[in-house]
């Protein structure tokens, strides 16, 4: 790919940079070292060259509840495979930093919790089904609080302790929160799994983590439509059969106040009587070292079974803070609503959010339900300030012709968020042209599930430019490494010149790293995970370019996806984004993959396109697809193959998975994972295996 020379249009700047908590971070940082940093990617830099100065500063800049002093910050000599220790000596619990805030550094060092922004009175949480089936309900900190004690007592009762596992499968609701904090404030590990997951993926998950307890909704809600999860409790429960750290399932009443007959279900108890056994509502946190672990999250396991990520307490209360205050500017009177679902790492960033004194939304169903602008009106009414959701969100929302700005009063939007996916450059263009109000920020991020953490965030010091994500993440080092061939490892890698394409890696340690992966086999599936391939870096299978000029950081898909016909390498996304800026009334939906079966001496590029309803696939179809990506692109990124699919392969959260279509085509039988919402799909693909015998347009459907 050749290098990237070019300054694309700016959309955006910040009025006032040094105004925001990161303008004011700088300034600091400026003064007290008698330095001037001439912009963000100055101050990245020193960030990254200077990693104990700069997370010092944002330990006394974003203080943390905690008990005891750290000897050093890290040892920066240790290789990031060595998985280097972080503020050793100090103690520190999630749930308590959530419930309550640290107002000084001073009083931080004295364990004071304080309710500055957090007070009793205040709302914590706006609590929205999609449908009309119960009205919307709002959470004050107190009354979080006095829940989370209630829980919290319960859990103990039940025998909960340090160490535990407890396993939650429910909707983006108030008792996944409440169960979320009362589960970490006694030093137990907590996992949530979306209620939408099948029972394999969820059997998937909780065979290996062994939970003490399960709390699953007795029934969900989508789309107007009230699912009965009764029976998936009991196949759940079939499935534990033998795991003798397992005590039993409590279930959730979905619908508030209308707990359904559980009856008949072996180890089951419904939540009322669960609750009825704790003998206070008292909180009480187990503070643990600031690298144990709290949260067990789970890779996208496309192929087979999932990855049980385990992820340190501090680690993420640290980076958090700094990616929710410093690089988003959250506070007290700030309004978050993160579309999510519980299993997706943005439902950590939700969460989260509370740490800055926010209030956030929890919202369950469909984001279009009744309708598309359901979300947009949502925001206006809530006076939403920090808005999360997808690009393929902006993506229907463009389709459908909804220009959110028309339809809803903006004005208090502050950033929207879209992670995900690759996001069109014509997306961010349609978000200023047409979309929303000029003055909200577009926060295009990426990192993912791995590190709860965003390699490359938004920024408010930067301009915003079209395309990829603005900067990288302060204090996290990353770079570009040449791409190897597939199944090598132990490479010297080295870092390309900005412009160039290639490997995202971080090349030295950075708080939130994951602890391990659980299981007794973890840390080798760990190590083999992220360090085999290149030596002595983290190696993230995400296809970057770095902008020489702006810095941007520009995804082009996964690296495992990545297309390589004759050595030319691209990105899937560049596919994708003609497909959806010039066929978006004809296609549906689309998957571009590379074949390479072991009698293959090149690459081929298949690509699959799943038609709208009551379109037709046509040859004169295909000829239009292949020109317009030669003009838009070039002659080297057209596919050698197009057929039409019936239906693309995606997780549970949405998202179009590309891995397992490319090793089924490239000749490899593959056992889906319980993570797919639709692994039937796949089944389609088996035929390509053998594409000669296809012909060169169409498959048999």
């Amino acid at each position: 790919m050749a290098a990237i020379v070019d300054t694309p249009r700016k959309l955006w700047e910040h009025p006032n940079p040094q105004s925001t908590r990161m303008g004011q971070f700088k300034s600091k940082i400026e003064k007290s070292k008698g330095i001037q940093f001439a912009n963000y990617d100055a101050l990245y830099q020193w960030s990254i060259q200077n990693r104990s100065e700069f997370w010092s500063n944002v330990w006394e800049e974003l203080p943390l509840i905690h008990e005891g002093q750290h000897t050093r910050v890290v040892d920066e000599s240790a290789p990031i495979q060595s998985n280097p220790d972080w503020f050793p000596g100090v103690r520190i619990n999630f749930a308590e930093n959530v419930l309550f805030s640290a107002q000084s550094y001073a009083d931080a060092k004295a364990g004071v919790r304080s309710i500055v922004g957090k007070e009793d009175s205040k709302i914590a949480v706006h609590e929205v089904v999609e449908s009309d089936l119960q009205s919307p309900r709002d959470y004050t900190w107190g009354e979080l609080r006095q829940q989370v004690g209630l829980y919290t007592q319960a859990l103990k009762a039940a025998g909960v302790k340090r160490g535990d596992r407890v396993a939650v499968v429910t909707g983006n609701n108030i008792n996944c929160l409440v169960l979320f904090l009362a589960t970490t404030s006694l030093g137990a590990l907590i996992s949530t799994t979306s209620s939408d997951t099948g029972t394999k993926g969820i059997l998937d998950r909780l065979t290996q983590i062994k939970p003490t307890l399960l709390f699953v909704d007795d029934a969900a809600v989508y789309k107007g439509q009230i699912v009965d999860l009764r029976g998936k409790i009991s196949e759940v429960i079939n499935g534990l059969q033998g795991i003798s750290e397992f005590k039993g399932v409590i279930a959730l009443p979905r619908l508030r106040d209308q707990p359904r007959d559980i009856t008949g279900i072996p180890r089951t108890q419904l939540l009322k009587d669960f609750l009825s056994k704790a003998p206070s509502d008292k909180l009480e946190f187990v503070r643990v070292g600031f690298r144990d672990p709290f949260l067990i999250v789970y890779s996208s396991g496309t192929t087979g079974q999932p990855k049980c990520i385990v992820h340190s307490t501090g680690g993420v209360l640290i980076n958090l803070a700094k990616e929710s205050i410093l690089h988003r500017d959250m506070g007290p009177n700030s309004t978050i609503l993160q579309y999510t679902t519980t299993g997706w790492i943005m439902y950590l960033t939700s969460v989260a959010s509370l740490l800055s004194g926010s209030k956030i939304i929890l919202y369950d169903g469909s984001p279009f339900a009744p309708d598309a602008g359901f979300l947009i009106r949502l925001a206006g009414e809530q006076r939403v300030t920090h808005f999360g959701i997808s690009p393929r969100y902006l993506q229907e929302l463009r389709k459908q012709k909804i220009q959110p700005r028309k339809i809803a009063d903006l004005s208090s939007l502050y950033i929207v968020s879209s992670t995900g996916m690759v996001l069109a450059d014509s997306l961010f263009e349609w978000f200023y042209d047409e979309g929303f109000p000029a003055h909200a920020h577009l926060g295009n991020i990426s990192g993912g599930t791995d590190i709860a953490a965003c390699f490359a965030i938004d920024n408010p010091l930067s301009p915003l430019y079209v395309g990829g994500c603005q900067a990288a993440g302060l204090g996290v080092p990353i770079a570009v490494y040449g791409q190897v061939d597939e199944g090598l490892e132990g490479v010297n890698g080295s870092a390309l010149p900005d412009g160039e394409s290639g490997e995202l890696v971080a090349t030295a340690a950075f708080p939130c790293t994951p602890v391990t992966f659980w299981g007794e086999d973890g840390p080798g599936k760990y190590f083999k995970a992220y360090f085999a391939r290149f030596n002595n870096v983290w190696t993230h299978g995400d296809f970057i370019t770095i902008h020489p000029l702006t810095k941007q950081v520009i995804f082009s898909g996964r690296s495992d996806g990545v297309l390589n016909p004759s050595g030319i390498r691209f990105g899937s996304a560049e596919i994708y984004n003609v497909l959806e800026t010039q066929f978006a009334s004809e296609v549906l939906e689309s998957v571009c993959v590379g074949q390479r079966r072991p009698q293959d001496l090149d690459e081929s590029v298949l690509l699959f396109v799943q038609m709208q309803p009551g379109r037709k696939f046509t040859e004169t179809l295909v000829q239009r697809m292949r020109d317009a990506i030669r003009k838009s692109l070039s002659p080297r990124h057209v596919p050698k193959y197009i057929f039409e699919t019936p239906a693309i392969p995606t997780t549970v959260t949405g998202k179009k998975v590309e891995l397992p279509v490319k090793q089924i085509v490239s000749g490899k039988r593959i056992k889906p994972s319980g993570t797919l919402a639709n692994p039937e799909s796949l089944e389609f693909y088996y035929q390509f295996a053998e594409v000669e015998k296809l012909g060169k347009v169409r498959a048999k459907l």
